[in-house]
């Protein structure tokens, strides 16, 4: 079916693509390295973009596949998915963050020492 066909495509994407670049987040951070909050901000867009379209993608099936039984659906479905929006959504803030800060520090006029 379709559902199973983006299914499989969504998490192509994420075993080859967001999961090597997490891993490259986690040793950029480790090494203080200046790409460490692009690479953040781009990880933690991927994850949420994802997520929206996992939830949208059930939500326009009707939530055929999730428990229609409230602790289940409230807990476990929406609850739980529920982090994986929460935490990228965290991160992308502080991501953008730095590096506005980061910017605002290169953009402020340089004295000249005399």
């Amino acid at each position: 079916s379709r559902s199973d066909d983006f299914t499989v495509a969504m998490e192509t994407v994420t075993a080859w693509a967001w999961g090597p670049l997490s891993f490259l987040t986690f040793l950029a951070f480790l090494r203080q390295h200046p790409a460490r909050y692009v690479l953040q901000l781009i990880v933690s867009l991927g994850q949420l973009y994802g997520d929206v379209l996992y939830f949208a993608t059930e939500a326009r099936a009707g939530w055929t596949h999730s428990d229609p039984r409230p602790l289940y659906f409230w807990g476990y479905f929406v609850g739980l998915n529920g982090v994986w929006l929460l935490v990228p959504g965290l991160l992308l803030l502080d991501a953008c963050h730095q590096l506005a800060t980061a910017q605002r520090g290169h953009d402020r006029p340089r004295h000249k020492a005399h």
